[in-house]
């Protein structure tokens, strides 16, 4: 026997064990930091074809929020539907219910399903979490008031327009994930609401939100409202700023209490904007 060779022997596979258990811990938290990045680009945690598909074929009868309506059962909340294995989702999209109003979707590829059926089991998860944390009213007050968030944002046509429109922004989301948007220190600004100083060749700087670019010409809207064109070829220079319109001291601004009421407005607002915008499409004749 070689006592010194099994040392050796066991010393090697305790460290072959301990950097496979730190490479499954950095994969692990690596994962959960994608799944908890919900918003960086309006959509990661999000199935952007899913939604596109989900929105197109099925929220006419289905509601945007997968809650139901006159014409489709609650596929959100249907404790049936959770048990089935996506498989016979997948059938279900593609030929239909016989005797009932669900159509065959035969227009639908396999890649197109798959991603409708994605949708629908995030739409599904989302509902955990989804119980408003506070008072709706007291949080319509907060946007329209001391949160200042219909300086930049609408809800329902009333509001701001440099931000985003929050009407449907609540339909879905967990409420935590809201909460953690509002308050979150640093953002990356989507296309088109992202900030730059442009200077003339007379010198006269216009500072405002870059609304559309290309090579050779820019646009931008600035805080009145106004939208002005630039070709590049009559400009200093175009300053792009880092900095995000939207504020960050939301945690200091608002208590807890009052974050939990602005959450919970934005939830209720997103279902009911949904709703409606799901009605309308579903009273528009078809072609």
């Amino acid at each position: 026997m070689f006592p010194d060779d099994r040392s050796g022997v066991r010393a090697t596979t305790f460290l072959g064990l301990s950097l496979m258990l730190c490479v499954t811990v950095f994969r692990s938290s690596h994962l959960l930091a994608q799944q908890h990045d919900f918003w960086g680009d309006d959509g990661k945690a999000t199935n952007l074809a899913g939604r596109r598909a989900f929105i197109s074929n099925c929220a006419r009868c289905h509601g945007l929020d997968g809650g139901g309506g006159d014409k489709g059962a609650d596929i959100a909340a249907s404790a049936h539907l959770r048990r089935l294995p996506d498989a016979q989702v997948s059938n279900i999209i593609s030929e239909g219910i016989p005797g009932t109003g669900m159509p065959a979707f035969h227009s639908l590829n396999e890649r197109q399903i798959r991603a409708i059926v994605s949708y629908v089991r995030m739409l599904q998860g989302n509902l955990h979490g989804r119980t408003p944390p506070g008072d709706a009213a007291r949080g319509k007050e907060i946007f329209f008031g001391k949160g200042e968030c219909s300086a930049c944002h609408a809800i329902y046509g009333e509001g701001g327009f440099l931000g985003p429109d929050l009407s449907t922004y609540g339909s879905i989301l967990p409420a935590k994930a809201i909460r953690d948007e509002i308050v979150k220190p640093n953002r990356t600004e989507p296309a088109g609401y992202r900030s730059a100083v442009l200077t003339t060749r007379n010198g006269d700087r216009v500072e405002g939100l870059i609304r559309n670019e290309d090579n050779f010409s820019v646009q931008l809207l600035t805080r009145d409202g106004s939208f002005h064109f630039f070709q590049k070829s009559d400009l200093q220079a175009v300053e792009h700023l880092d900095q995000s319109l939207m504020p960050t001291n939301y945690r200091e601004r608002l208590s807890l209490e009052e974050l939990n009421d602005l959450v919970s407005y934005l939830m209720k607002a997103g279902v009911a904007a949904s709703k409606a915008q799901s009605l309308s499409n579903s009273e528009q004749p078809t072609q």
